[in-house]
């Protein structure tokens, strides 16, 4: 099947598709898209991942949208456009979006502190460890509704260093997916943070804590928020916190074992309604159903008429926020590279080990989930599969590709 085939064909019964256009009419090179594919076959052929789905849409149209490799490993059957993905912490952009409505509707600010609207985090500690002893200082500040959105609340998540703090984290329950939104931000608060807020940025649980904070102040659970403010009116009808057991032969599935490592890999049932809605990672989706979101993004907030958010508010949520003197820990951000509200930020076009413009922003899901959105180039991409060993990988071989056919 050529991409060009695909991108004619609806991602599902439900989920409307974007524009398309034949690549050429949109500024891409169809043969530099195929050797994307093909590079991608190869990798499938390899038995990097079971599957992909790649679309790349310019100029609000799509110019190429393939299903490569298999769905599932365990059967014959072949990857999809409408098959259905864990998108994992890709579930963040949106949360940030409606958190940025409800700022928009005059119901919360950014300089808000988190204890506001969960009293429970007005008892936070600082957690430094000395000499192997783990001591609990006060706060210097409180924590923001800033500071959750762009990581820099001093949470954390379990598998992003060993220290005291982190075993806390994995000898909890707040990877359960049977607690209520509100369970997890009480035990979340009864621990100490990693650092003063405001002062690391460190990627956490934070978004997590935004979605409790949707609820409190809207007073729906977070899946109805998001279905009611931004997943109906994007006719984003695929996304949710998990699916019909009507749609098990959609669920793309990843490899038993990872390839590379050796390693278990377990992915949790799409098709179970989990109590937590973890606004930092709970989502399921498409292609399609994502790229209606980017689309409305890359359209400084609105899709097919429909205003999901204004134009200046996407804007600061897509710059930088990370000031010179905020340390920025771990791999996840380039070189070149900052956060904004929801989002990483590039801000050099150089620096990094691939292309990209200033400006551009984008984030992932440990599954191996991607997209990113370039305003310089009116351009937005999105990747699917599910291969949490080879995410990192799929992400710097996808950006290469895109861009060498961008003419």
């Amino acid at each position: 099947m050529t991409a060009q085939t695909a991108a004619r064909q609806p991602a599902s019964p439900h989920t409307p598709p974007l524009p398309e256009a034949q690549p050429a009419k949109i500024g891409l090179s169809a043969t530099r898209l195929q050797r994307m594919s093909d590079a991608f076959k190869r990798e499938v052929d390899k038995g990097t991942v079971p599957g992909v789905t790649i679309m790349v849409a310019r100029r609000g149209q799509i110019g190429w949208f393939d299903a490569i490799g298999r769905q599932n490993p365990a059967t014959a059957a072949p990857m999809a456009h409408d098959s259905i993905f864990r998108i994992f912490s890709m579930t963040k952009p949106i949360v940030s979006v409606a958190v940025m409505q409800l700022l928009e509707d005059g119901r919360l600010l950014l300089t808000d502190p988190v204890a506001k609207y969960i009293p429970e985090f007005s008892e936070l500690k600082v957690g430094v460890e000395t000499g192997g002893k783990l001591e609990l200082v006060p706060l210097v500040r409180p924590m923001t509704v800033q500071d959750l959105l762009r990581h820099t609340s001093g949470l954390t998540y379990d598998h992003t260093g060993d220290g005291s703090v982190h075993q806390m984290y994995k000898d909890s329950r707040l990877r359960s997916r049977k607690i209520t939104n509100a369970e997890h931000a009480t035990i979340l608060a009864g621990m100490p943070l990693i650092c003063q807020p405001g002062s690391e940025w460190n990627y956490s649980r934070s978004t997590d804590i935004l979605g409790r904070i949707v609820e409190v102040v809207s007073g729906q659970t977070l899946g109805a928020f998001l279905t009611e403010h931004i997943l109906a009116p994007l006719q984003m009808t695929e996304t949710g916190f998990h699916t019909s057991a009507a749609n098990t032969g959609r669920l793309a599935e990843a490899f038993d074992k990872d390839p590379w490592s050796g390693e278990p890999v377990k992915l949790f049932d799409m098709t179970e309604r989990p109590a937590m809605e973890s606004g930092g990672g709970g989502l399921v989706s498409t292609t399609m159903d994502y790229a209606r979101f980017c689309q409305m993004l890359l359209s400084g907030g609105t899709l097919d008429g429909v205003r999901i958010l204004g134009r200046k508010t996407l804007s600061l949520m897509a710059s930088n926020h990370l000031t010179p003197d905020i340390k920025i820990n771990g791999n996840m951000l380039a070189a070149g590279h900052g956060f904004g509200l929801g989002f990483a930020v590039r801000t050099d076009e150089g620096l990094a080990p691939y292309p990209g413009s200033s400006g551009q922003f984008y984030w992932s899901g440990i599954a191996g989930t991607f997209f990113w959105i370039d305003p310089k180039e009116d351009l937005f991409a999105v990747m699917m599969s599910q291969g949490p060993g080879q995410r990192e990988y799929m992400r710097t071989l996808v950006r290469g590709l895109v861009y060498a056919a961008v003419e």
